[in-house]
């Protein structure tokens, strides 16, 4: 009786660590609730791009220019698709090597061992949905990114020149950062505890700041800002932007890759902080101008989607509101007075509002996840947490400015990065595409 009462204790201590491990590593389903809401955030994030910054972009150009705009959007969309079967998604996402704590080369980059898309079956996971999925969705992240920055050098750019641009930008900027940020234990700023819940930093601070450098080495349009360039149709632009409005629930409660809670609190968050963003826009422009534009109301409701980005999962409604608030003023301001003030032709204000509310929302991010300030980030310090995120700042700067620089020089040494004077006169939907968007004789 005593050695049996012996064997059955020694068996239990046995299967202790045995039923510790299947705690601590539970065995993910499929689950049909969180992959619909994935295939369905999915495309609402590709409807971002088109029709949605198409759309939005299209509309703020002059009329001769619109289709190349929207050709941009198109063909970039088509490409980064191919690029990120290819090698994109390998690059971003690949775990081989990484090890939490430990910083080595895969700690900026991901391995080729997902090349193609190696080992992706249809019973592939990524946590409870098709890892099919997962690669969608991801890939949707990477399009809208350096569609984003064809509104810093809309007008000018050659079409080659833009094709090569965001090809090589896509490989060496974009799909490190995501890895730095979003690959998991054993990634550079993953590691050092930046919050980034849906692309404040991969997506707008990068691409924000890439359209900075790009609008300055290519130069300033012929006549700006001498010359009157305004919209040619903001019909366009309004409804571009009610699109990236509804798009960004994708975007921002697609990131909890769950139909569940936090979902659930970043669709509400993103919507109060671009309402606030808009209000906050609107009355700084009444303010001054003593009037509300409706472009200003557009602008205004994109830079809180930008700004409350990286902060959807980890802030509450109140710290929405501020941030909100926050980026539609600061955002008025950088884009309306800042690039006359330094001389910067950003054609469709990418640095002015994409980083400018990347940035402040990435650094409010830290604060607003604190429980004391109404968060759900389970961060030991706000104000340690908000320099964690500088740091994260800092870095994507420096990363996609020197990047940016030696990719942009390098195309303009070898195929020429600009259009010429007559070429820009024409516009370069005849010029590029021997079309036009309006034929008005018939």
């Amino acid at each position: 009786m005593r050695s049996s009462r012996l064997l059955a204790g020694t068996a239990a201590l046995a299967l202790l660590p045995l039923s510790a491990f299947a705690q601590a590593a539970p065995v993910t389903k499929l689950d049909s609730g969180d992959t619909a809401w994935m295939l369905t955030a999915s495309m609402l994030v590709l409807m971002m791009t088109i029709p949605g910054a198409a759309l939005f972009y299209g509309g703020m150009v002059r009329a001769k220019n619109l289709l190349s705009v929207m050709m941009q959007c198109f063909a970039i969309t088509a490409l980064i698709t191919v690029l990120w079967i290819v090698y994109g998604y390998s690059l971003a996402f690949s775990t081989e090597g990484m090890r939490a704590g430990i910083t080595g080369w895969h700690s900026f980059i991901g391995g080729l061992d997902r090349a193609m898309l190696a080992g992706l079956t249809p019973d592939s996971r990524y946590q409870t949905v098709p890892e099919s999925v997962y690669v969608m969705f991801q890939l949707t992240f990477a399009i809208i990114t350096p569609v984003l920055i064809v509104g810093a050098y809309a007008e000018r750019m050659r079409f080659a020149a833009m094709l090569w641009f965001s090809a090589l930008w896509f490989t060496l900027v974009y799909l490190p950062i995501a890895h730095m940020v979003w690959s998991g234990p054993g990634s550079l700023l993953g590691d050092l505890g930046v919050l980034d819940f849906a692309g404040g930093t991969v997506v707008h601070i990068n691409a924000g700041v890439a359209g900075l450098v790009a609008c300055l080495v290519i130069g300033k349009r012929r006549g700006w800002p001498h010359t009157h360039m305004p919209p040619h149709n903001l019909g366009y632009t309004v409804i571009g932007a009610s699109l990236l409005w509804l798009g960004w629930f994708g975007f921002n409660a697609g990131s909890a890759v769950a139909a569940n809670g936090s979902a659930g609190m970043a669709m509400l968050v993103t919507q109060i902080a671009t309402a606030a963003a808009a209000i906050g826009w609107t009355a700084v422009e009444w303010t001054i101008h003593k009037r509300a534009s409706v472009l200003g109301i557009a602008s205004g409701a994109v830079a809180g989607l930008v700004a409350v980005t990286p902060a959807a999962g980890t802030c509450g409604p109140g710290g929405a509101l501020l941030i909100g608030l926050a980026a539609g003023a600061i955002c008025f301001f950088t884009a309306t007075r800042l690039k006359y003030r330094l001389g910067y032709d950003d054609t469709l204000d990418v640095f002015g509002v994409h980083a400018i509310a990347g940035i402040v929302g990435a650094l409010l991010t830290g604060p607003f996840a604190a429980a004391s300030l109404g968060g759900f980030g389970h961060v030991a310090s706000a104000w340690g947490q908000l320099w964690i995120q500088a740091k994260g700042v800092g870095f994507t700067i420096a990363w996609s400015a020197l990047l940016s620089v030696a990719i942009l020089k390098l195309l303009d040494r070898t195929l020429g990065l600009r259009v010429d004077a007559e070429q820009e006169q024409m516009g370069l939907d005849l010029a590029e595409h021997e079309e036009r968007a309006y034929d008005l004789q018939r």
